[in-house]
């Protein structure tokens, strides 16, 4: 169930009162600490106790015989489904070669073909933009807005937003859009940057947009790694760029609460860039996307050591599938250059730099995220410990510390939180496809003609006629909502700051003593030998047919599936087996517990310490903005500029403020359908409607009264006044309004309905000014 971003998290936001000494710093990270433990051994002794509860249930009086018969089933079963077992991973390994072999093509569940390949630009990256074909059945209009998707490159390969039918790729063609993916290849172009990447992207962005010259710019969506880019895009591009959808991306690194989110102390417990940048020499010059796997993997020892294998033994006979389809991509490790590695590790992981408006991506010029026109949407995940939901969202306040400042800017944002899906889950459920990216799609075709503003969002459900209709539900949130996420209204992200000055100092020890003496002596066919040797592509070529001891596995294993003895699920053995795998991952929990507790406690003694004894001075503090503040709006010098359609957006927004449930993508679609083409503004270009929409929001907030007054400036006719009362009368007919809303609708009629008609005027009437 999605919940809007506030709600996220109803702890209160601890905040100190002033900067922490070392006494009381060193008490509060041994207190928590002790917490920690104390609630690891409680965890693991409630696991304990619930599988011994489960097993005393399933306990029934057997006779010998049944006991003897029961022990039978369940070791033939066992034996059986240890051939199959081993005999998937055979599978599993000869697949990994195969793909291999192809050149590790992107995993997608649709036809793609080419349309550019950016190793041949100027800049040339190690990517392509391809066109989904859609599948027969499947109609595309190409009027329609089209849909760029870019998927991360952190250690996979492409193709997990359209891994299968129920993706955001597919959602996007059951709309009726074209759908273009960005791809990448194994190995990167020898010398290429992030620089290069991001140049690539938005190149493809504009070819997108030349494909189809459409009233709207193209969407993109970014998963993941590809999330931050695709906010690079239109940081570089923001002309180009339609809306951007970043779901489960990480863009505040620093942020996070204890406890839960272990995988932002790596960088200071590893020491910073610099093992980035020995992996690299280490590698040819090449960072092997493996490593990143590696990290992925060790957050959760009891799913990758224990879980995930038990899972495919215990449904050998239906779990296969799916297992191999996953591992396919999981499997597929992909390289980056060094200098991307350093920048992304010095920029993001570490540094944290792209909010505060640091991360440069030439000399002298860097990203500048204010500069994105596009309504954004932002999606995360309480249960996702890769991007935490305050990474996904607290850049907000970095850039605009007050509601204010972003509606001054003109920026729509809207925040989607998801109760429990794993980081994965946001991307590849299908589930989370048919609910939350359907409602995305359609909230997309109405986003532009929203007010600046941050809203969160809901997706609801109701059946109706035996099926589930899902609806979409904004309600308006102030920017200083975001520290409900926080447990300690973001000190604890101030010791990372000095993680940053560490990391700059290793790096630069690094490279004046050790670089240069590994890249003269290291050549460079090491680098292939030593992924190759990479644990993790071990186990895919180890069990595979190359192993003699499982090559002749298949004729076995399929004389097994053919007659299969299928153990009693309600026998005692059986019953013993699922205790003992909740023993085993109960004891893999406590043993990730106890670890990150102990990381934590040691990276808050270290850093913390740090940050008491030598703060960063000029560094900038969480939750402020970078750079100058925007620009004060001229909106109320133009209130009286403008004609019908200005007047029908003013008055909506006029009876929008009073409104005090939810905005819901229902009631968009009905206010659509019946005066939109009325309004005016779906005949204009999506630039001129949104900018029409920004200044005349900026004049109902910062004057609803002079916004009023203002109204017969607008429409200076009777014939006007006549559709512009007939367009709100249908409209109080069709939805459910408030009686302070419905006021308004009647102070509308008195200040209008009595013109003549011709409205006399002492000058000649204001001209219509369209933005764009």
């Amino acid at each position: 169930m999605a919940e809007p971003v506030i709600d996220a998290d109803p702890r209160p936001a601890e905040a100190a009162a002033g900067p922490p000494s070392l006494l009381s710093l060193q008490a509060r990270v041994a207190e928590v600490y002790r917490d920690r433990c104390t609630a690891a051994f409680g965890a693991y002794l409630d696991a304990m106790q619930g599988a011994s509860r489960a097993w005393m249930e399933s306990a029934r009086p057997t006779t010998p015989v049944q006991a003897a018969g029961d022990a039978l089933t369940y070791w033939i079963d066992f034996t059986q489904r240890s051939l199959l077992f081993w005999d998937t991973l055979r599978q599993r390994g000869n697949g990994w070669l195969a793909h291999e072999a192809a050149g590790k093509p992107p995993l997608l569940a649709f036809r793609y073909e080419v349309v550019a390949d950016a190793r041949r630009f100027d800049r040339p990256a190690n990517y392509a933009l391809a066109r989904i074909v859609p599948p027969p059945g499947t109609p595309v209009d190409e009027e329609k807005r089209p849909y760029l998707i870019i998927d991360p490159r952190a250690g996979h390969g492409p193709g997990i937003g359209g891994f299968k039918p129920d993706s955001e790729v597919g959602m996007a063609l059951r709309a009726g859009h074209p759908v273009y993916v960005a791809i990448f290849f194994p190995e990167p172009v020898p010398g290429q940057t992030l620089a290069d990447v991001a140049q690539a992207e938005a190149a493809f962005v504009r070819l997108v947009r030349e494909r189809h010259p459409t009233r709207g710019k193209p969407v993109i969506v970014g998963n993941c790694q590809g999330g931050w880019a695709a906010m690079l895009v239109g940081a570089l591009d923001p002309e180009t760029v339609g809306p951007i959808v970043v779901n489960g991306a990480p863009m505040s690194y620093w942020a996070g609460n204890d406890a839960e989110n272990p995988m932002r102390y790596a960088g200071g417990m590893l020491g910073g860039t610099w093992t980035a940048l020995l992996a690299s020499d280490l590698g040819g010059g090449v960072f092997d996307g493996a490593h990143l796997v590696d990290n992925f993997e060790s957050l959760n020892p009891a799913n990758t050591w224990f879980g995930k294998s038990y899972t495919l033994f215990s449904k050998i006979d239906t779990e296969p599938p799916r297992y191999l389809e996953f591992e396919r991509w999981w499997g597929g490790y992909f390289l980056m250059n060094r200098e991307e590695i350093r920048w992304i590790v010095d920029n993001l992981f570490v540094g944290n730099r792209l909010a505060a408006g640091n991360a440069e991506w030439a000399e002298g010029q860097a990203f500048d995220l204010r500069a994105i026109r596009s309504p954004i949407i932002l999606f995360a995940s309480l249960g996702d410990n890769i991007t935490p939901p305050q990474q996904a969202f607290n850049w907000i306040a970095d850039l605009y510390p007050t509601t204010a400042d972003l509606k001054a800017n003109g920026q729509v944002i809207v925040g989607l939180m998801h109760e429990s899906i794993g980081h994965l889950g946001i991307f590849v459920s299908a589930g989370v496809a048919r609910r939350e990216h359907s409602q995305i799609v359609d909230l997309l075709e109405y986003i532009e003609h929203l007010p600046p503003g941050l809203y969160g969002m809901t997706v609801e459900e109701e059946r109706v006629d035996g099926r589930v209709r899902y609806d979409a539900a904004l309600r308006e949130l102030r920017v200083e909502d975001l520290q409900r996420l926080q447990k300690y209204a973001r000190k604890d992200e101030v010791p990372f700051a000095a993680v940053s000055r560490v990391s700059d100092l290793n790096a630069a020890a690094y490279e004046t003593f050790v670089h240069p003496v590994l890249s003269a002596w290291l050549p460079r066919e090491i680098g292939a030998w030593s992924r190759a040797l990479h644990p993790l592509r071990v186990r895919h070529w180890a069990l595979s047919d190359l192993n003699p001891a499982l090559a002749r596995l298949g004729p076995v294993a399929d004389l097994v599936r053919g007659h299969r003895v299928h153990r009693d699920e309600a026998g005692a053995l059986a019953a013993t087996e699922r205790m003992a795998a909740a023993g085993i991952t109960a004891g893999w929990d406590l043993y990730r517990q106890m670890r990150d507790a102990a990381v934590e406690n040691l990276f808050y003694t270290v850093y913390g310490t740090m940050s008491v004894l030598a703060p960063a001075g000029e560094a900038q503090a969480p939750g402020q903005a970078a750079g100058a503040p925007p620009a004060p709006s001229d909106a109320m010098g133009r209130i009286s500029e403008g004609g019908f359609t200005e007047a029908a957006v003013r008055a909506g927004l006029l009876i929008s403020r009073l409104g005090r449930g939810a905005r819901r993508l229902s009631a968009f679609k009905r206010i659509r359908d019946a005066v939109g083409r009325d309004v005016g503004l779906l005949d204009m270009p999506a630039d001129a409607a949104a900018e029409l929409i920004r200044r005349q929001s900026a004049i109902v907030d910062q004057a609803p009264e002079r916004a009023l007054a203002a109204l017969p400036d607008l429409v200076r006719t009777a014939e006007e006044r006549r559709r512009l009362l007939d367009i709100l009368d249908r409209l109080a007919g069709r939805l459910d309004l408030a009686p302070e809303q419905r006021a308004m609708i009647q102070r509308f009629h008195d200040l209008l309905a009595p013109a003549p008609e011709a409205v006399p005027a002492t000058g000649p009437a204001p001209r219509r000014r369209r933005a764009g």
